[in-house]
């Protein structure tokens, strides 16, 4: 360990020290979720590295590219060679980023109406996207030379979204161990600083004390990455990928966690960590689900993550898209539930957003340029959804698109309004919201209150008629407009 690393972990031990928060949980569940965070509900994720280069499979192909027997592995072969002529690290000066445009991406992403993004600071491959001074193995000092999380950071800021960013490097543990077995570039002696340090054997059955488990070191180098992303990017949020859930990354992580909320106290903000499965103790971070979510709505703020593309979070030669149609009903069906989704895009990897994932994001916000006022700053109503279509519950639980009928109805609520999206809009122009019947006496029901008014979102000048029966609240507006084939919100005005 350097002298400048030595110090750097005594600057960080005498920030928790004189913080507020402590590396303890029963510290840590002190802290309080973002406001700006319950109101946004959109972000955007970008996964974007050395990986968008080969383009092949997904972003796991510096890893499978080692693997004997794995498709990835011969296909590198017949494209570029073997692997020890041709390594991972030698897709380093391809990646030039010519193409790349901090303006434009960020002009898209506020055209698709998303509130804050959450670029992939570092990979489990091990590149660094930002300016790093703890290995040269970063975009600024190679590759395109250019500071690609700094550059985000000050356009995102400069046109008024959040910004976050996410550090997947302790899976690098493993990541490019197999690697070694074979000849590869992936060679022994690996120290600290080598682009392929560690490359340790993946573990057979990845659990919460896998062996061989993280070494001291290589903990403290992860401890001190996150922190110099810390205090050069200050971001709103950060997010970790499922591996720091590891037994040998527990002291570290809490010091990180304490660190980072005091730094966010230090500089005026609220800050959060965005975490899967039980990394965190509950309270003490933002609940993350990586493509799923829950079956009824929860207490607790949350956030989904997703792709545009099912089968890869990066770009690659062979991606299948979702439809807009699809990526919004997720919305909805995320906010419905208390949640924020997160959604995925990969630039290609001259840095250019690919053309259907830039028309998908576009569709988006021309949506909610519409119906927005349903999704932002709202909470859940007292029921979350009405109708035949269940959600799947869970990590990975999407799969193909739900088939909606008239009778789904998802809610959400903000002051003298109930907003109910109807997934799919009857042929007829008559819907029925069956959780808004009318009631008399003392029945119990799911809403028992005074209607005010009742509306479509982007279709207030169209004649909507309206009456409340015993069998639900009747809305009819004969639309003939493109408006049908998405999700349309009924917005119901109470007293």
């Amino acid at each position: 360990m350097t002298k400048k690393d030595q110090q750097t972990l005594k600057e960080i031990t005498q920030t928790i020290k004189q913080g507020f928060y402590q590396p303890d949980w029963n510290s840590l569940c002190r802290w309080q979720v973002p406001a700006w965070f319950r109101e946004a509900k959109f972000g955007i994720f970008i996964h974007w590295g050395l990986y968008s280069i080969p383009a092949h499979a997904n972003e796991w192909y510096p890893r499978n590219m080692y693997i004997k027997g794995r498709e990835e592995f011969e296909w590198h072969r017949r494209t570029y060679g073997e692997q020890k002529d041709f390594g991972y690290k030698d897709f380093i000066p391809l990646f030039t980023a010519e193409k790349f445009s901090p303006q434009e991406w960020i002009q898209l992403f506020q055209e698709a109406g998303a509130r804050y993004i959450f670029p992939v600071a570092e990979h489990h491959d091990g590149f660094a996207m930002y300016r790093s001074s703890i290995s040269e193995y970063n975009a600024w000092d190679m590759g395109p030379h250019r500071d690609i999380l700094g550059e985000l950071r000050s356009e995102a800021l400069r046109q008024g979204l959040y910004f976050c960013t996410s550090n997947h490097r302790a899976e690098h543990w493993f990541f490019m161990g197999h690697g070694k077995e074979f000849d590869s570039d992936v060679k022994e002696p690996l120290k600290r600083g080598d682009f392929y340090w560690p490359a340790m054997p993946e573990p057979d059955v990845m659990d919460l004390r896998s062996r061989p488990e993280p070494t001291e070191e290589f903990v403290t180098d992860w401890l001190l990455r996150v922190c110099e992303i810390i205090d050069r990017y200050q971001p709103s949020l950060l997010y970790f990928d499922w591996w720091v859930q590891h037994e040998a990354f527990r002291e570290a992580f809490l010091k990180m966690a304490a660190y980072y909320y005091n730094r966010g106290l230090e500089w005026g903000k609220g800050t959060g960590i965005c975490y899967k499965y039980d990394v965190m103790a509950f309270g003490s971070g933002i609940v993350e689900a990586e493509r799923g979510g829950f079956r009824d709505a929860v207490p607790y703020v949350w956030q989904a993550d997703t792709a545009i593309a099912k089968n890869s979070w990066c770009y690659t030669d062979a991606l299948e898209y979702k439809t807009a149609r699809q990526i919004i009903c997720t919305l909805i069906e995320t906010v419905c539930r208390n949640g924020n989704l997160l959604l995925n895009t990969g630039p290609k990897g001259d840095g250019s957003i690919p053309e259907d994932e830039a028309r998908i994001l576009k569709e988006i916000g021309a949506w909610l340029k519409v119906n927005g006022q349903a999704v932002y700053g709202t909470y859940p109503w007292r029921k979350c959804a009405e109708g035949p279509a269940v959600l799947p519950q869970g990590h990975f639980s999407e799969h193909e698109e739900i088939s909606y009928t008239s009778r789904d109805v998802r809610f959400t609520a903000k002051g003298d309004k109930v907003f109910a999206f109807i997934m799919k809009w009857p042929e007829n122009g008559k819907a029925v919201i069956r959780s808004m019947a009318k009631q008399s006496g003392q029945t119990t029901a799911d809403f028992h209150g005074l209607i005010k008014k009742v509306f479509l979102l982007g279709a207030e000048k169209e004649r909507v008629s309206w009456h409340q029966e015993e069998d639900g609240l009747h809305v009819e507006c004969a639309l003939i407009t493109e408006i049908t084939k998405l999700p349309v919100t009924v917005c119901v005005e109470v007293l």
